[in-house]
């Protein structure tokens, strides 16, 4: 039988090799503590996913400061205090395998408000959801410098714990991602403007991680291929972007997209009729918009987004020339995926009796646009929020669960207030 591409290891420029061509994508577990540290949930998922196969695991995004979460229960590191369990985290990912990366973070202005009502962002362009989310303040030079330097301490943690690596965050409309739009970066200093001016504090990131991890580190970025909003962080921005990442030394790009504003990165779907090629790249999202970006890349390029089905799988490794594909959702409800795919014995994943994609189609997503389909969006995001913690439990995902939207959007609400309220005491002492 002929080895699956899926199976070949994947050099990187610094020097390291990943086992295969599949890669866990970066999904925010809000499994931390009320002191923002790894808990033994963490260890038991990553565990679990490590044992299913993928060769590389990317964690959901630890913030570089607990004052800027993405969402209440985030794990933060911003110094040492929380090593010990640091390293048990990177052990347990490993216990399996795969290579464990750090996913680091910081929302800006993504931050909800019930953490932080006046969050920092590049410019003061609000958040336009629900009200969740106060208008964000302009960051100062010093406070730009801040934050870059608290990206690399974050990264040197995480590689004095055990971690085989850090992928930057710069999609989905966080901080970094801010800085790239136009939309919401307006600043008139060497900071905002032209391309090379957004893209200046993602650089300035990366060149800042890479002096405190070294060069035999892996570095990965994640970066939308464009905000699918007018005005917004274009294609042929984004190939301009990563040629620039290419020449400051990164490992591997992620090729992603989409804002809270605009969540195409969260409506992904597939149909289950994965042998015509235009299933094939309905099903892989963003794999037409990765072909264009590697033309005249070395770096190698990871994709994510919907892929269902082996065969398109396969075919973006053989055929397309993309050196790794992403899996997030779908690891939810099948961890042991990753297995059966390389050894030709999986077919599909993630998808029911039906044809459905597992927690798609379940929330009443045929409603009229607006507010129910907000609720519809955080409600499928809830799902496979839900499918992790059963995991770090210990228990096995619910791969036919009929929830409602209703239910899942009052737990992560009810949750989040817990949780938010919960770190209430450090976050008062951190503002002194």
């Amino acid at each position: 039988m002929t080895q699956s591409p899926l199976a070949a290891p994947l050099p990187l420029p610094c020097g390291v090799s990943l086992p295969n061509r599949i890669g866990k994508s970066a999904m925010t577990e809000a499994l931390a503590g009320a002191d923002d540290a790894p808990t033994p949930a963490h260890d038991a998922l990553y565990a679990r996913w490590s044992r299913g196969g993928a060769g590389l695991l990317v964690t959901g995004n630890v913030m570089v400061d607990g004052r800027s979460l993405e969402r209440p229960g985030n794990v933060v590191v911003e110094d040492e205090r929380h090593l010990a369990a640091v390293s048990r985290w990177a052990k347990a990912a490993q216990w399996g395998g795969s290579h464990v990366w750090m996913q680091i973070s910081h929302p800006g202005r993504q931050c909800p408000m019930i953490i932080n009502p006046r969050p920092l962002s590049p410019s003061e362009e609000k958040l336009k959801l629900l009200g969740l989310f106060g208008k964000p303040r302009a960051m100062t030079e010093a406070e730009i410098a801040e934050v870059i330097a608290r990206y690399a301490e974050t990264a040197r943690i995480a590689q004095k714990a055990g971690f085989d690596g850090v992928q930057i965050h710069g999609a989905h409309g966080y901080l970094i991602s801010q800085f790239l739009s136009p939309i919401t970066n307006r600043r008139g200093d060497d900071w905002g403007g032209s391309l090379e001016n957004r893209a200046r504090f993602l650089r300035a990131v990366v060149t800042a991680t890479r002096a405190a991890v070294g060069p035999g580190f892996p570095i990965g970025v994640k970066l939308n291929s464009a905000d699918f909003q007018k005005g917004g962080f274009t294609l042929e921005e984004c190939k301009q972007v990563a040629r620039w990442l290419e020449e400051d030394g990164i490992d591997l790009l992620e090729i992603s997209g989409g804002t809270y504003e605009e969540m195409a990165f969260a409506e992904v779907t597939a149909e289950a009729a994965p042998q015509r090629e235009s299933t094939r790249k309905r099903e892989a999202f963003f794999l037409e918009y990765a072909q264009e970006i590697r033309e005249g890349l070395s770096v190698p390029i990871m994709v994510t987004g919907g892929f269902r089905s082996r065969v398109a799988m396969e075919a973006a490794i053989a055929e397309d020339g993309i050196a790794m594909v992403g899996l997030a959702r779908p690891l939810c409800v099948a961890p042991d995926a990753p297995e059966g795919l390389i050894a030709g014995d999986l077919e599909k994943i993630g998808i029911d009796e039906d044809g459905l994609v597992l927690g798609k189609g379940r929330f009443g997503v045929n409603a009229p646009p607006g507010v129910v389909n907000l609720l519809n969006t955080v409600a499928r995001v809830e799902f496979y929020v839900a499918q992790m913690h059963r995991m770090g439990k210990g228990q096995a995902p619910q791969e036919g669960e009929k929830a409602f939207a209703a239910g899942l959007v009052g737990s992560y609400l009810g949750l989040s207030t817990f949780k938010a309220l919960r770190r209430m005491p450090r976050r008062m002492a951190a503002r002194g």
